[in-house]
């Protein structure tokens, strides 16, 4: 019997699956089993199979934000599901339904190009678009989070497929509903909501910097501009691998940052929540004497002491033992908690 002529073929099963292309650390890991998805429709029977065989499973886009081990046992879905398409719009606002494995940087692009700027202060960020809620990626000054619409994802609680809204997803910083129930939720589509009417967003001290004496740039001057930002201070992960910024920002009460800023004139802070300052991660690190520095096979980038570094062969151990290292040294030195960024897997 035939298949209906809409049903996607099975997902792909391959065991043994080197993952150091799949990774931008370009660490050595291998996937006991890896299905590929290219369509929702093929998560209902993997998940099945993955339920009857009692697997661990994790989902991996394009492996920008995780620490992988040298052995992934169990199943990893690769996260392959593309297209991106304008759903509809108004006088308002356009909306636009992007699969979960489209190319993050490349989608943002496509943005410009269709005329519908409001994403290119987070152009040049690695990953792919269903990952990007689960952190709330954010850069100059911007979240993804101002313009999404809605989710859809696979929710391996139910074994069913859910929409959720804007608010189901409790977006905080680096943060979401995705990212508190870890190992629930496949995100198969992100629909965004990008409005009409548009201001470009240069308050961003860099950004301010770039188009000092232009204070009304284009959108594609802006995206520009934000490539050339981010290729100066961060690494190509096809050159040296990396994760991008691999910790948190940590912020901190009012009286903290007062008592800090007495004794550290040049602290390098923005403004947080009411009664809260968010303090630079890369400037306490570069404090404490990191920035270029090796250990082994990792390090910490020398442009950069937000970045850490595997300069060829280094593991998860190797990262996570130099994180540790300038974890306890910034909070003796300053008496704040650094949180990694990119999961552990």
């Amino acid at each position: 019997m035939n298949s209906a002529p809409n049903t996607p073929a099975p997902a792909k099963l391959t065991p043994h699956l080197g993952l150091k292309g799949r990774n931008t650390f370009g660490l050595d890991a291998t996937a006991e089993l890896a299905y590929d998805i290219s369509a929702p429709e093929q998560i209902p029977a993997v998940m099945g199979e993955i339920l009857t065989q009692n697997s661990v499973w994790r989902v991996l886009g394009g492996g920008s934000n995780v620490i992988l081990p040298t052995v992934l046992p169990g199943v990893t879905l690769l996260m392959n599901i593309i297209g991106q398409e304008i759903v509809s719009s108004d006088k308002n606002a356009t909306v636009i339904s992007v699969g979960g494995g489209v190319n993050w940087h490349e989608f943002v692009a496509w943005t410009l190009e269709n005329n519908l700027p409001g994403l290119e202060n987070l152009a040049l960020i690695p990953g792919t678009v269903g990952a990007a809620p689960i952190q709330n990626i954010g850069a100059y000054g911007v979240e993804i989070a101002d313009y999404i619409h809605s989710i859809e994802a696979f929710d391996s609680k139910t074994n069913a497929f859910i929409s959720l809204s804007k608010e189901d997803c409790q977006f905080a910083y680096r943060d979401s509903y995705f990212k508190k129930n870890p190992q629930r939720f496949i995100v198969t589509k992100v629909v965004f909501q990008i409005p009409k009417a548009w201001q470009a967003k240069i308050h961003y001290a860099d950004l301010a910097k770039y188009f000092e004496g232009k204070p009304t740039p284009t959108a594609e001057e802006v995206f520009l501009a934000v490539c050339k930002i981010r290729t100066h201070k961060l690494p190509d992960p096809k050159l040296i691998g990396n994760a991008g910024s691999f910790f948190q920002n940590p912020v901190v009460p009012n009286e903290q940052y007062e008592t800090l800023l007495k004794k550290y004139t040049g602290l390098v802070s923005y403004p947080d929540a009411p009664g809260k300052r968010k303090l630079a991660a890369g400037w306490l690190i570069d404090q404490c004497g990191f920035k270029g520095q090796r250990m082994g096979e990792v390090g910490v980038y020398e442009k950069q002491a937000l970045v850490l570094v595997n300069h060829g062969n280094g593991t998860a151990q190797d990262i996570l033992g130099l994180a540790k290292c300038i974890q306890d040294k910034v909070h003796n030195e300053f008496g704040v908690s650094l949180e990694i960024e990119p999961n552990i897997l």
